[in-house]
């Protein structure tokens, strides 16, 4: 029997349709790379996002072309985000932290047909244009000039006249994104309108980030990657006001926004935060942030020290997980009603963790033996499934990251407690395995980066002639800080055995990462491939 419901497809265009009539005059704030704030509402942006649709049908735009953008996080990148894909067209991010040679793969695999750029873009631009093969390019125009061959993005869109929408099925795409993998060519991961739609009704929730039109959003994460991990989508879906930082993440210019605009809801990779949190270690009382202040910290796993140094200042740190095969949230951690009992410590060990699956999302792990028991203490590698994560990449029919009853694999080692929650222990490819047992790199770099010393560390594997591997503790300290190794051992003996401490640690100015922020931890173990141990090296019981 079916039911007496209507058909109304989930699509992309009712979230800025909905805001536009029902919150028209929330804001929309854009940092230009001047350093002024341009302000806009969603009835400008709906009216403009408009304006795009019907400029590319002009043009002859397809249902299922991709449109690239290569943009900061402003205002014209959200019309892009909803302007495109209302004409059945999908808005294919391209990340401009990634090598030209890389770009243009993308580019060229994702068989773009135009491009929409930033005036202060076309520099990486030049770079690959030769490279792809792209029927028009619209500038997005600031102080900066443009090749005579390409055009305004506002006169294109002032020729634009009102679209024709299509209709268009939930199930057509609406979004692309390659992944930031370390190894091999990325891959794309095509977003659908009902996906989107989903992610952002569920990261609305209160036990998810709690998106509202009391709140004002600042996406510091990257809207050229992973969707800005949805919080333009939801932040719209919400009517919620938005500052979209532009190009400047230096903690001095974060800090001034988030003050500024009255910031109550942000996300970004550790790396950014941990800046911030030295800014204002070094400046007490120059900012003065809203009180609640809530911040997402993903793309990495953010270490229990950094959930303690921002209680201090009232501000909560929120840590989702996911990836860009997942929209990309598929977790996040708040504790239940029964764990606000337990223990100070309990509570931040708690909260340290990726968290609990979000509605409609499924997980498990499984190991070399079966599905893992949620005891909190067995491993295994994560695994998910549900309406916003991808069943299969993009131009490829065949991966071993599906499993034969349908799951993805992530490639994240997790335990998973009683109550559910998921901690994620490292990832597959970083394990370290030394004498037959196992060693958590992410345990043992968050424990590092508690010390008051220490800025960031990584640690890798490095192979060892007894122990197959042993490993090394690679670390940036704060300015003007020292620490000896032995400071370092006995700070970390206090939560770990001997055999599981660093038998080294090297001290670098800096730590190399990925484009999204994460730790690139091949670069590292390719440098230090040859590091010789001493004689002396290996676990003592």
């Amino acid at each position: 029997m079916k039911s007496t419901m209507m058909s109304s497809p989930l699509l992309v265009t009712g979230l800025l349709e909905r805001a536009a009539k029902i919150f028209p005059k929330a804001e929309i704030v854009s940092v230009r790379p001047d350093g002024s704030r341009q302000r806009s509402n969603y009835k400008q942006v709906h009216r403009r996002a408009r304006k795009l649709s019907a400029a590319l049908q002009r043009v002859g735009i397809r249902n299922g072309d991709r449109v690239a953008t290569l943009m900061w996080n402003q205002q014209e990148h959200l019309e892009a985000y909803f302007g495109i894909p209302a004409v059945g067209a999908v808005v294919h991010t391209l990340n401009l932290r990634l090598h030209p040679e890389e770009i243009a793969y993308i580019v060229n695999h994702a068989e773009d047909r135009f491009l929409i750029v930033d005036s202060t873009l076309l520099d990486i631009f030049e770079k690959f244009r030769p490279l792809v093969k792209l029927e028009r390019v619209f500038v997005v125009e600031h102080s900066c000039g443009r090749n005579a061959a390409d055009e305004s993005y506002e006169s294109f869109l002032a020729d634009g006249g009102e679209p024709d929408y299509p209709a268009l099925s939930e199930q057509d795409a609406a979004a692309m994104c390659y992944t930031s993998g370390t190894t091999g060519n990325p891959k794309g991961v095509l977003y659908s309108h009902r996906a989107i739609s989903l992610h952002s009704f569920s990261m609305a929730l209160p036990d998810c980030l709690h998106f509202s039109c009391y709140d004002t959003v600042l996406p510091a994460m990257s809207m050229f990657h992973a969707n800005a991990w949805g919080f333009p989508y939801a932040a719209t879906l919400a009517g919620s006001k938005v500052v979209f930082p532009g190009r400047n993440l230096q903690p001095e210019a974060l800090l001034n926004l988030l003050q500024d605009e009255q910031v109550t809801l942000t996300g970004a990779v550790p790396t950014v935060w941990l800046a911030v949190l030295n800014m204002l270690d070094c400046h007490p009382g120059r900012w003065q942030l809203t009180p609640g202040l809530r911040v997402a910290v993903a793309g990495s796993a953010a270490p229990e020290s950094m959930f303690r140094r921002f209680d201090k200042y009232g501000v909560r740190v929120i840590q989702p997980w996911g990836m860009t095969e997942t929209t990309p949230l598929a977790t996040v951690c708040h504790l239940k009603p029964n764990l606000e009992k337990q223990t100070e410590d309990e509570r931040y060990a708690l909260r340290a963790k990726q968290g609990l699956p979000m509605p409609f999302i499924e997980t498990r792990a499984v190991n070399e033996q079966d599905e893992i028991p949620w005891d909190g203490s067995t491993s295994g590698e994560l695994h998910v499934r549900g309406p916003w994560v991808t069943a299969c990449y993009y131009k490829l029919t065949a991966d071993d990251r599906w499993t034969s009853d349908g799951w993805f694999r992530t490639g994240d080692v997790v335990t998973i407690d009683p109550e559910g929650y998921v901690k994620i222990t490292d990832r597959l490819k970083d394990l370290i395995k030394s004498g037959g047992e196992w060693i958590s790199s992410v345990d043992l770099e968050n424990a590092i980066v508690a010390h008051e010393s220490v800025r960031e560390a990584a640690v890798i594997a490095v192979p060892h002639a007894k122990w197959v591997e042993r490993p090394l503790a690679v670390i940036v300290l704060k300015d003007g800080c020292k620490v000896s190794e032995a400071d370092l051992r006995a700070f970390l003996s206090r939560t770990f055995a001997n055999w599981q401490l660093p038998d080294a640690f090297v001290f670098v100015e800096e730590l190399p990462h990925t484009s999204t922020g994460k730790l690139l931890k091949s670069k590292l173990r390719q440098q230090f491939q040859q590091w010789q141990w001493p004689a002396t090296a290996g676990p003592c019981s």
